[in-house]
C-alpha cells in the first residue's frame, strides 16, 4: 500500500505557526494548486489544499515563505474526524515530509 502525494502550488496565505501542548512546532498552510485542464467555461480552476508541517520543516517554511510563494510539497494524505453539535466533521489534509522552496513572490520597495 502507498500513501504519497507531490504538489506544486502557491501559498494562498502566510503560513500559520503554533505549538502543540507537548511542545512540538506545527505550521498549517493552504496551497493553491491550479488544475491541469479547463472547465466547461474554458477556465482553469484552482484547488485549495490544507497542509500541515511538523518540527524542522515547519520552522523553515514559516521563516522563509509568505503568501504567493511557489513551493513543492512531498508528503502523505491524512484524514480524521471529530464530533460537533451538528454531527461529525471530516478533515482531509496533506502532512508534508519535505518542502522545496521554488520561488518567492516579488516584494515591492
Amino acid at each position: 500500500m502507498l500513501n504519497q502525494i507531490v504538489l506544486v502550488g502557491r501559498l494562498a496565505g502566510d503560513p500559520e505557526l503554533y505549538e502543540t501542548e507537548s511542545g512540538k512546532t506545527v505550521v498549517r498552510l493552504v496551497l493553491a494548486v491550479p488544475r491541469a485542464y479547463k472547465n466547461s467555461e474554458g477556465e482553469y480552476e484552482t484547488d485549495f489544499i490544507y497542509c500541515k508541517l511538523w518540527q524542522g520543516v515547519a520552522k523553515r517554511t514559516y521563516e522563509y515563505c509568505n503568501k504567493g510563494d511557489l513551493i513543492g510539497i512531498k508528503g502523505r494524505v491524512e484524514t480524521y474526524n471529530y464530533d460537533t453539535e451538528n454531527g461529525k466533521r471530516y478533515i482531509t489534509e496533506v502532512v508534508a515530509d519535505k518542502v522545496t522552496f521554488l520561488s518567492s513572490k516579488k516584494q515591492g520597495n
